[in-house]
């Protein structure tokens, strides 16, 4: 199979723009590009047990995702906080992706082993673009083959249990309730900045600091993820509840972000004649971790007013996803961010960014 994928997208960031946020609050959010996104190819061997994809890629379409959690719209519901924070231009991940090879081998029907090694940094650019984290901008075109950075190795280990047979509505002994179970990890080999020292063992924010970071060599992961149908009434109908929950950790001496959790549930087919809506709540979290606070409280000490102490962020989102016609998909989506940033301070007010109500309307129009 070969693969090529470009995307011409427009607008703004309104969460760079306004709202100060640790992921964006759209998964569909970017910057103004005509970019290539993919160009790979794929080969399956072993009577399909094993197949191999090499070329430009985004990881993010296979690993450390929740497919519950894929209704919503809040980013950190797809490739969450964890690596679009902590790694360069956050990782291989849409709307940049990466030159690598990934390797998938299916030992069982239920078990799937999964391996990539891509470079970590799709624009080969740096952190500090406070505009632009993700330096989409600085190479709009996609067409920086970048391989002069470190490289993102990461594994997952998915299984799922009671799989559903073909004829699920005619079968006559019941499969049981399906669910998938996924644990991971992920280590860049690229040098990472220290999030409260400089190259001398000075706090940066002191005066008298160099201002530039100490550097750490490496960086890791770890993730699992729970995807879980709980219940519905019989097996000829489309109603269903289904749960999810994620969890990452990572060091917190060269991460803004250590600790991240996402949970939710799904309802799908709510109403009779309706069996491909979905309603949804999801709440998630990022926790500031202990050397960027640290961080703050050294700020606090030098700053002339009010300095605030980061702590963390948490996001609640309640959508609803109609299908209108065949061709026609419309999401109705209410947000509510609490301590946008952990609580980062804003600048033009002299206070800590206030919460955030937010209300979109997503469709998707299929042709």
């Amino acid at each position: 199979m070969f693969n090529v994928s470009w995307l011409n997208i427009r607008g703004r960031s309104i969460t760079a723009d306004q709202l100060g946020d640790y992921n964006p609050i759209s998964g569909y959010e970017a910057y103004r590009s005509n970019r290539l996104l993919e160009l790979w190819y794929q080969q399956s061997f072993l009577d399909d047990r094993l197949d191999v994809k090499i070329g430009q890629q985004a990881l993010d379409n296979e690993f450390l995702i929740s497919d519950y959690a894929s209704l919503f719209i809040n980013s950190n519901f797809g490739w969450p906080m964890a690596p679009s924070i902590n790694l360069y231009s956050g990782g291989p991940s849409w709307p940049l992706a990466s030159l690598g090879v990934r390797f998938r081998y299916r030992p069982t029907d239920q078990l799937s082993l999964l391996f990539a090694a891509a470079n970590d940094n799709p624009t080969g650019h740096s952190f500090y673009n406070e505009k632009d984290p993700s330096n989409q901008s600085v190479h709009p075109h996609g067409d920086n083959f970048n391989l002069d950075t470190g490289a993102l190795l990461i594994s997952e280990a998915q299984y799922s249990i009671n799989p559903q047979p073909e004829g699920l509505t005619n079968a006559s002994i019941d499969p049981g309730l399906p669910g998938t179970y996924k644990i991971g990890g992920m280590y860049d080999t690229a040098q990472f900045a220290d999030q409260r020292y400089d190259k001398n063992g000075k706090p940066l924010s002191s005066p008298d600091s160099s201002g530039i970071p100490k550097e750490h060599r490496g960086n890791w992961i770890f993730y699992a993820i729970m995807d879980q149908m709980i219940w519905r009434p019989s097996l000829a109908s489309p109603t269903s509840v289904g749960v999810f929950a994620r969890v990452t950790s990572n060091r917190s001496d060269r991460n803004v972000v250590s600790f991240v959790a996402d949970a939710g549930f799904n309802l799908t087919a709510p109403f009779k004649n309706r069996e491909n809506d979905v309603f949804g709540i999801g709440w998630g979290m990022g926790h500031t971790g202990s050397k960027a606070r640290d961080a703050d409280r050294d700020a606090r000490s030098y700053a002339d007013g009010y300095y605030p102490i980061r702590h963390d962020e948490h996001h609640i989102e309640v959508t609803y996803q109609a299908q209108v016609t065949p061709w026609l998909i419309i999401q109705p989506d209410f947000q509510y961010i609490h301590r946008p940033g952990g609580g980062v301070l804003n600048e033009e007010t002299g206070h800590r960014l206030h919460d955030e109500t937010l209300f979109g309307l997503h469709t998707r129009v299929i042709f």
